[in-house]
């Protein structure tokens, strides 16, 4: 309970009463850590008495937390705004490298909201949102509260909760362009700003808005040193110029090819798709966008479609400096969209001054078709495809591509990978495997008609591994890999794989390295959260899954993947408080019966397992609560069935935490043994 006594703690949070609930869960997590928060539980703000508390605390508090929101957009009174003058003020008191405000923004406004004080646009942003808080930041945090300045300490926070600073940027505009150096730069900007208006090219903002989210802000927030990787990019999604909303999926299927192409160089490092498509349709300064993705150039274009031809504009810009490196517009036929893919690849890597291989036009044309209409619907598909529960439609997009050009190898590897999907998530009974035959045969095609195709490799490793052939999926994952080693996709397989398998050190290594090239895709730290919830690297199990949440809160599932680490380690209540908010995820009954159990609970654990009881092919669920609860004869029961009916849930039996009370079982023993894991 808050009390008056006058005693001054390190970070005080101000925030609207309607942001009371986001603002808790920062508290929580701060204090969780150790670090003394100041936190106004009250709705009824205001008197003598809660006045002078709030003005000591302000007074006195090493960082001021602001959480910044719709609520606080829209409110033109609230006691939040007199705590906020009262910041400021003492901000004019303070050295202006000192630390002392650090705003938290828990949902989409913007960076440059005009109701928000410009003294907090000038510092760092740090978007948590609905107030979940990644461990990154709460080390953010300690660093501060340690006495660093605020801009010697954002280096180790989570590229995805990172914005700079927006504020006041009208400002340090203005006195940058009236340098002569200025001069020059707005010579240049406009003579490319009229070469792209000519090809009718969205620009980026200015290279001076770029130097200005760079340059020192006036209090408070000395400018973050940016030294991305030297040879690194990110390829925006390219514009739709053509005027119709439906041809969409062919600009952004365009540009992840081009993606694709840029990855099979080898010393480039290319952001994955996930996390360079998250800026699609927002306003988002380049400079932004290469700091949360940690790039050190960027290119973005447009795509006009007509019947039988396409022009394609691109530029690539230098995300340190802001000015423009290269730009190309090229008006091809359809046919010739392959053959422009390399063109583009090319000119980007010359003009990064990186070396090209010798085979690059081979290693991008692997797989790939001649067929305008082929690839037309082989875009579709793939569009198709990055829409949960769509996969009967994308299978049916790729078929039309395969049936346009039955060489297409790339059609038929990223159809097994959709058949997978489909058995894995929407047949029931008997029929999987019948599908995920259809699926393994799909994917050796791909390989009989280009060996060298990553995707190809990565199909048969999925395909495989659902089929419980883990030897070979090993192997097809290593493959996969070897070729592609800048995928993300890849690697995250490859790290999920290897950890069932036991290669902690491998899987680990891998999941980092997808982090790097996917910074904020959820789905990646929560792969990388799995290997090392199984590798038994609980505390940074934890982190991982934390950071996936915050990426996407409302991925149920996570929650349970974060109460299982909690329930492994002990920790009863806050696995049960997770694994309850994904109590309408199988994964998260799951959790709930073992919790319960633990708990006490015996009823609810009961209730939890017949939920489970529901669905079917829960066979390797059973096992695993079974185990836990400690009837083992029940658990071996199921593990057996789980084999008869092939359940790929066995692919964690070699390191699955839950079912270390069989092991020493001669019957656990044969099973094992039975399904051939690699050595």
């Amino acid at each position: 309970m808050l009390t008056l006594s006058g005693t001054s703690q390190a970070v005080f949070i101000s925030y609207a009463s309607q942001d009371a609930e986001a603002g808790s869960r920062i508290c929580q997590a701060l204090r969780e850590a150790g670090i003394d928060v100041w936190f106004d539980r009250s709705e009824l703000r205001g008197g003598d008495a809660w006045d002078q508390s709030i003005r000591r605390q302000i007074k006195s508090c090493t960082l001021f937390l602001p959480v910044i929101s719709r609520n606080t957009h829209d409110r033109d009174e609230g006691y939040f705004r007199l705590e906020w003058k009262l910041a400021i003020d003492r901000c004019h008191l303070m050295a202006a490298d000192k630390a002392f405000l650090l705003p938290v923004v828990i949902d989409d406004t913007r960076d440059d909201d005009e109701r928000v004080p410009e003294r907090f646009r000038e510092v760092q942003w740090t978007r948590l949102p609905g107030g979940a808080t990644p461990p990154a930041f709460i080390e953010r945090v300690r660093r501060l509260l340690a006495g660093e300045r605020l801009h010697e300490s954002t280096g180790n926070l989570s590229a995805a909760a990172r914005v700079p600073p927006a504020g006041s940027a009208r400002k340090r505009i203005l006195a940058y362009w009236w340098s002569k150096a200025a001069l020059l730069a707005t010579i240049i900007v406009v003579v490319v700003g009229g070469y792209l208006v000519a090809n009718r090219l969205p620009s980026s903002k200015r290279a001076a808005e770029v130097e200005a989210v760079r340059a020192p802000a006036a209090q408070n927030a000395p400018a973050t040193a940016f030294s991305p990787p030297p040879h690194s990019i990110a390829v925006l999604p390219f514009v739709n110029m053509s005027g119709d909303a439906s041809q969409e999926y062919f600009s952004e299927g365009l540009t992840e090819e081009v993606l694709n192409s840029l990855a099979h160089i080898d010393e480039l490092q290319v952001a994955a798709r996930t996390s360079a498509f998250s800026f699609k349709g927002k306003d988002t300064d380049i400079g932004v966008i290469a700091r949360r993705l940690n790039v050190a150039a960027v290119l973005e274009g447009s795509v006009r479609r007509s019947a039988h031809t396409v022009r394609i504009t691109a530029q690539l810009i230098n995300a340190v400096t802001g000015f423009h490196v290269w730009s190309q517009t090229y008006d091809r036929d359809l046919g010739d969209v392959l053959k422009l893919q390399t063109e583009i690849a090319t000119s980007v890597a010359r003009a990064l001054k990186v070396s090209l291989l010798k085979n690059l036009s081979e290693n991008i044309a692997g797989g790939a078709t001649r067929s305008p209409a082929a690839f037309d619907a082989f875009l579709r598909g793939r569009k198709i495809g990055s829409t949960s529960g769509a996969a009967q439609d994308a299978i049916s997009a790729y078929t039309e591509a395969i049936q346009l050009d039955p060489h297409y190898a790339l059609a038929f590897a990223e159809r097994s990978v959709e058949l997978t999907n489909y058995a894995r998530f929407e047949v029931r009974g008997s029929a999987v495997h019948a599908v995920f035959d259809r699926a393994m045969g799909d994917a050796r095609t791909a390989l009989a008609l280009a060996p060298a195709l990553a995707e190809g490799h990565y199909a048969l490793a999925v395909a495989l591994q659902y089929s419980l052939e883990f030897a070979p999926a090993n192997e097809e994952f290593r493959r996969a890999v070897q070729l592609a080693p800048g995928s993300a996709r890849m690697l995250v397989g490859y790290s999920r794989n290897a950890a069932e398998m036991g290669q902690a050190a491998e899987a680990i290594t891998a999941g980092r390295r997808a982090i790097t090239l996917d910074p904020l895709n959820f789905q990646v730290y929560r792969s990388v959260g799995i290997a090392l919830s199984l590798a038994r690297q609980y505390p940074d199990a934890i982190s991982a899954f934390k950071t996936s949440i915050s990426l996407e809160p409302g991925f149920v599932r996570s929650h349970a993947l974060l109460g299982d680490v909690y329930y492994a380690m002990g920790n009863l209540e806050a696995a049960r408080s997770e694994c309850a908010v994904a109590s309408a995820d199988l994964a998260g009954q799951e959790c709930l019966a073992k919790t319960y159990q633990r708990l006490g609970r015996h009823a609810d654990a009961q209730a939890a397992l017949q939920k489970l009881a529901d669905a079917d092919d829960s066979a390797y669920e059973y096992a695993c609560i079974y185990a836990q609860w400690g009837d083992k004869s029940r658990a071996l029961q199921w593990l057996e069935t789980a084999v008869r009916q092939r359940d790929p849930g066995l692919a964690y039996l070699k390191v699955e935490a839950d079912l270390d009370p069989l092991r020493a079982e001669p019957r656990f023993q044969a099973i094992e043994r039975d399904l051939k894991f690699p050595t």
